[in-house]
């Protein structure tokens, strides 16, 4: 299963526009979310009430150490390292993570309540956690949520935080340098006039007019 290419064609057409556009908000640096230096000059077009939030938001910590462990296995799951490019972790995406949930606090009770259902699963299935699992055990759960036509109603709850954790993925590592030349975008470029088609000028009996 090629899931860089599967979420290319699922995930990115699926992207939450209000997520995608507040995840824009973050500093960017060579693929993580940059530390916001002292004063607004330092990032132009924003206010010092903005800077100052930011920063708070840098500094403040949301999810535990093993919340973290747990969302780098899944970021990687999701997006792993292939010979393009890395994986969602080299791109800082777990870092990124943690910083929205912390700009739009509604991801946080159920990223919260996902991580804590995936290590409870884990528990009554192998006895361990999800990210003390082997990497077998954490794909056969994994694969149980990611499809939800498939899934089975017992694993909703599972679907629903999988979707979410997905998308913000996603949207972490594909608004970041790695990201963007993964997906091959070269930006805008300049075009080249090169006159109007010859099959235009004959269909208006122009061909033979010299401008």
């Amino acid at each position: 299963m090629n899931r860089r290419d599967s979420l290319k064609a699922l995930g990115l057409g699926t992207l939450s526009a209000t997520v995608l556009l507040d995840a824009c908000k973050t500093p960017d640096n060579n693929n993580a979310p940059a530390t916001v230096a002292d004063g607004a000059a330092a990032t132009p077009g924003r206010q010092p009430a903005e800077v100052e939030r930011e920063k708070k938001l840098l500094a403040d910590k949301f999810f535990t150490d093993h919340e973290m462990a747990t969302i780098a296995v899944l970021a990687d799951i999701i997006i792993p390292k292939d010979d393009k490019s890395g994986s969602a972790t080299d791109a800082k995406v777990p870092e990124f993570i943690e910083f929205i949930v912390k700009d739009i606090p509604e991801h946080q009770l159920p990223m919260r309540g996902g991580l804590r259902w995936l290590d409870v699963q884990c528990l009554n299935r192998f006895g361990k956690t999800f990210v003390a699992s082997t990497s077998a055990q954490q794909i056969q759960l994994v694969d149980q949520i990611a499809y939800p036509a498939k899934a089975k109603p017992e694993m909703q709850q599972g679907v629903a935080f999988f979707n979410r954790m997905r998308d913000l993925t996603a949207t972490g590592f594909f608004t970041t340098k790695m990201g963007i030349q993964d997906i091959g975008f070269a930006g805008n470029s300049p075009n080249k006039w090169e006159g109007v088609p010859a099959d235009v000028l004959k269909q208006y009996g122009m061909e033979n007019v010299v401008v």
